[in-house]
């Protein structure tokens, strides 16, 4: 049986039902190791960065945090329900 991760590698609330798999390095640079993350949340690191980008981050949330459009979606996000989904703008 596969055990299903406990939090968001984003924003850090739990899981319900939804669970997507974000390359912290993109698959178009190589990457290979995947971090469980919300949909909404996996939206919202792909309308901040580019792939270029996410490659030089890599495996660094904190780093990804402290973008400022990033920091406010994850304190927004943060008081949502775990399965809570809306449209990202970009």
């Amino acid at each position: 049986m596969v055990e299903k991760p406990q939090t968001c590698w984003l924003c850090g609330r739990p899981f319900e039902t939804l669970i997507q798999w974000h390359h912290t390095v993109p698959k178009s640079r190589k990457g290979r190791e995947t971090v469980p993350v919300h949909p909404i949340c996996h939206k919202a690191i792909h309308a901040n960065f580019t792939n270029a980008e996410l490659a030089r981050i890599g495996d660094d949330p904190d780093t990804i945090r402290a973008n400022p459009a990033i920091a406010k979606f994850v304190k927004w996000v943060s008081r949502k329900e775990p399965d809570f989904h809306a449209p990202t703008r970009r």
